[in-house]
């Protein structure tokens, strides 16, 4: 038998083999993608930077980290929905990192040992007024004075904090963390002017010297409806009654008081009647599946007591006599009547609808425009229709949260700036997401989520102590390391320990690695070993 003639021609099939220089098919790349929790904060925070501070007991520097972006970390701690925590992928591996209790335990540690905020930018001379001490005026007031800018900040309030304040209880928000917060803006140098009510924007910002204005405005006006009713008793709305509770001006009410709605302000409303000593229930027409309220929320009003009629909506009032018609839901999620109807059986009765904001004092200005809702309409820039006065949180065609509304407050203050400089501000585009599917989980150990602690029921119906307790420096530290570190590089040594050929160098301490590609073949061990997915294959580039 004689071997076959060998063609001098055509190359040799090298793809079996690994191959460098001019016969790499593929390199290995570094890259940063964006973690899920990042992309789904609506404060835009950087959540995995400030948990790999933290995640090294490095807490100033892990607060310092988070409040580039969001002034109020030991109030989002509390009161934030964390939707960080519906997108983090350690969800699919046993439970989320419990982000905003290591952010609250940042901002507690931060109140406990008087962090402040240090202004480095120069003075720019130019002045911004802000109407509405909540939580989108108070983000959009600490980040343009970070950018140099006088600022002034009017409310109609006796206090500031918005909503924050007047809408949400003590048991979820104690009011020394929130004022403490707040005194921290105030010592960067913004200027707080309290029951002081904006009605005519355009004069104010003449007199007052301002070369912009951004209007914050929370949703304080409770949507009515109308109950046919005989002799009933009192009808209140939920912000009111929240808003005299917080004052110390607590209605005189019967002994059992219906709720009516099934948002987290009914959930709220209920709560607080339980710790006034009154016998609560809420009156809801949909279900817990597709109520508004937080689960939690409502799992905690059941906790305590609060006795919720779900798919029943109020027809008529007679004296103490509710009553109330049965629905269902259809498929598309929405209650139905049935023609079956119950009576229940309460003295009084609060409405927790909704809310709509006073955008009327609005109207004299030329240019801007409106949603039929009342609803101010802003371009992608927060800025309406009249050159220099921008609008943000409750005001905007938006939903209507804290964090939305800090969000609000920081994109407003980066496009002003840009607006008062004659630029236009332009925000850097997002990286890819690193899926749950892009990591290498077998690397990473179980380690279950670290809860938190509740205070005992007792107290909790019968007082207005906070309910959610913090963590202690361990524990914080503990959940921070439970962090994947998705899609950016935490320096495991995986790929510099893995390359057969010595072809990752390590830069030192914080500074990851690089390549020598005259070594490399393109095996792509390293990618395999890593873990976060912090390495790419790429196609070998073109000579």
């Amino acid at each position: 038998m004689t071997d076959k003639p060998v063609d001098m021609t055509t190359p040799p099939d090298l793809s079996h083999e690994r191959r460098t220089g001019p016969f790499r098919i593929q390199r290995p790349l570094y890259v940063d993608l964006l973690p899920p929790c990042n992309n789904a904060c609506p404060a835009g925070e950087d959540i995995q930077g400030w948990l790999t501070h933290a995640q090294a007991g490095r807490m100033f520097e892990a607060w310092s980290h988070l409040v580039r972006e969001n002034p109020l970390p030991a109030v989002h701690g509390r009161v934030c929905y964390h939707p960080c925590e519906d997108s983090c992928n350690r969800g699919r591996l046993d439970s989320t990192v419990s982000i905003h209790a290591i952010e609250r335990y940042l901002g507690d540690r931060a109140i406990a040992e008087n962090w402040q905020v240090e202004v480095t930018a120069e003075p720019t001379g130019k002045r911004v007024l802000v109407v509405g001490a909540g939580p989108s005026g108070l983000s959009a007031g600490y980040h343009l004075r970070r950018l140099g800018h006088e600022v002034e900040i009017r409310d109609a309030g006796p206090m500031a904090g918005g909503m924050m304040h007047f809408g949400i209880p003590k048991y979820r928000l104690p009011r020394d963390i929130l004022d403490a917060e707040i005194k921290r803006i105030e010592n960067m140098g913004v200027t707080i002017t309290l029951n002081h009510k904006v009605e005519d924007v355009l004069k104010e910002k003449e007199e007052g010297g301002f070369d912009a204005v951004f209007i914050a405005v929370g949703a304080h006006l409770s949507k009515r409806t109308d109950i046919p009713a005989r002799d009933a008793g009192k009808v209140l709305d939920a912000v009111a009654f929240l808003k005299e509770v917080e004052g110390g001006a607590v209605p005189k009410l019967g002994r059992r008081v219906a709720v009516y709605g099934g948002g987290n302000t009914a959930m709220d409303a209920a709560r607080t009647l339980k710790r006034l000593g009154v016998e609560p229930m809420i009156i809801y027409r949909r279900d817990r599946e597709h109520m508004p309220a937080h689960t939690f929320e409502a799992d905690e009003a059941e906790e305590e007591g609060v006795k919720i009629h779900w798919l029943r909506t109020i027809k008529e009032i007679d004296h103490s006599n509710f009553t109330v018609e049965v629905m269902r839901i259809d498929e598309k999620g929405r209650p139905q009547p049935t023609g079956e109807f119950e009576t229940i059986e309460a003295d009084d009765l609060i409405l927790a609808l909704g809310q709509d904001t006073d955008t009327g004092f609005m109207r004299n200005i030329p240019g801007i425009d409106f949603q039929r809702d009342g609803t101010v309409i802003v371009d992608p820039n927060m800025m309406t229709g009249h050159p220099g006065i921008f609008a943000g949180g409750d005001m905007v065609p938006s939903d209507r949260t804290v964090t939305i509304g800090v969000g609000h407050g920081k994109k407003a203050a980066r496009n002003i700036d840009g607006w008062l400089r004659s630029e236009t501000y332009v925000k850097a585009p997002k990286h890819d997401i690193a899926s749950f599917e892009k990591l290498h989980v077998w690397y990473f150990t179980d380690a279950a989520q670290r809860p938190q602690g509740h205070l005992e029921i007792a107290r909790r119906k019968s007082s207005f102590e906070e309910v959610l307790q913090g963590l202690s420096e361990k524990e914080a530290v503990y959940e921070a390391r439970r962090c994947l570190s998705c899609g950016n590089c935490f320096e495991c040594d995986g790929c510099y320990g893995a390359c057969p050929e010595d072809a990752i160098i390590k830069l030192g301490p914080g500074k990851r690695y690089r390549y020598n590609y005259d070594l490399c073949t393109g095996c792509a061990v390293c990618f395999e070993q890593c873990p976060c997915h912090a390495i790419e294959m790429i196609p070998e580039p073109a000579e």
